[in-house]
């Protein structure tokens, strides 16, 4: 997010989102997103509980084997993880 003061980046010409090689991203960034993705509203694993460690070990595994991408939105400078599947349908590159 961006406040008043704050410059936004110019992203004019560039596509709105754009998919980031997950191996590429620093050990840090990467658990941040995997942790802020498992965490979110609606993403619980039903009556069981499951172990913080655990989902984010399912999410790197959908990583690893292509089934899950991480996307950069340019406007919000922020990451996200979506299925690839997703990701080819919204035409993100």
């Amino acid at each position: 997010m961006f406040d008043d003061e704050e410059e936004k980046p110019d992203i004019e010409g560039l596509p709105p989102q754009v998919l980031v090689p997950w191996d590429q991203l620093s050990p840090s960034a990467l658990q941040s997103v995997m942790e802020e993705y498992v965490t979110r509203e609606g993403t619980e694993y039903g009556e069981k509980d499951v172990a913080l460690t655990d989902k984010v070990r399912d999410v790197r595994r959908q990583l690893e084997r292509g089934e899950v991408v991480v996307v950069f939105d340019l406007a919000s400078q922020s990451a996200n993880l979506v299925t690839a599947r997703e990701a080819r349908a919204a035409n993100i590159e």
